[in-house]
């Protein structure tokens, strides 16, 4: 059974960086694709970067565009989402997913089979 650990959320002052990771285990990593998400109180889960397991091709939500990069060590069955210019509109829980094949133009949460627990990011003016 895949699961998913994230990491590496916290306080974090407007127009500073933060970098999140997500070790998968239970599945070959490079078989899958991988996605972070997002959810503020309040709201519906977003996407927010994916990331294809045959080409590591990769796509963003527009709001994150140029901020944030999504990358994957499959030696160390990790993905990443790098945030940088964080803006407190990207305070939220963040939720790495993965799906057995699947694409990086997987952008709803349905397509996808396993998610982490999630890890709390904050964004203070």
């Amino acid at each position: 059974q895949v699961q998913l650990v994230e990491s590496g959320g916290r306080l974090v002052q407007a127009g500073g960086s933060l970098r999140l990771s997500c070790i998968l285990s239970g599945g070959t990593f490079s078989h899958h694709s991988l996605a972070w998400f997002r959810q503020a109180p309040g709201k519906e889960r977003e996407f927010v970067a994916a990331s294809s397991w045959y080409d590591s091709k990769t796509s963003y939500t527009d709001s994150v565009k140029d901020r944030f990069t999504i990358s994957k060590d499959d030696a160390r069955s990790t993905v990443y989402l790098q945030m940088n210019v964080l803006q407190t509109e990207d305070t939220a829980t963040y939720y790495c997913a993965a799906e057995s094949g699947g694409s990086y133009y997987y952008t709803s949460p349905l397509s996808y089979t396993y998610w982490g627990q999630g890890t709390q990011v904050t964004v203070s003016s």
